[in-house]
């Protein structure tokens, strides 16, 4: 099991912030809106399903943070829209 972290405008796994093995990034919008724009996977966690965790833990920061996410990640706007649960965060 990887420890997903999270730093300023992302969550990642690794060591440290700047060196990630996975990571999401999103840059922060006005008070309540978030732009998810880059999902990243080094190809030694391929295939373990680590990208949508990572979306998961975006889509649950914003729930705690009463925000909405602007997905303009590819993968990241694929995933959301494949999985309804996660659907309610997105901005319309």
């Amino acid at each position: 099991m990887y420890e997903i972290k999270h730093a300023e405008r992302k969550f990642y796994i690794g060591d440290h912030e700047d060196e990630t093995l996975a990571e999401i990034t999103y840059v922060e919008v006005g008070s309540n809106q978030l732009i998810i724009d880059h999902t990243g996977v080094s190809d030694a966690l391929r295939g373990e399903g680590i990208a949508g965790k990572l979306v998961r833990h975006v889509v649950d920061f914003a729930r705690k943070e009463n925000k909405k996410i602007i997905p303009l990640c590819p993968f990241a706007k694929g995933y959301i829209e494949k999985h309804p649960e996660l659907q309610d965060v997105v901005k319309k």
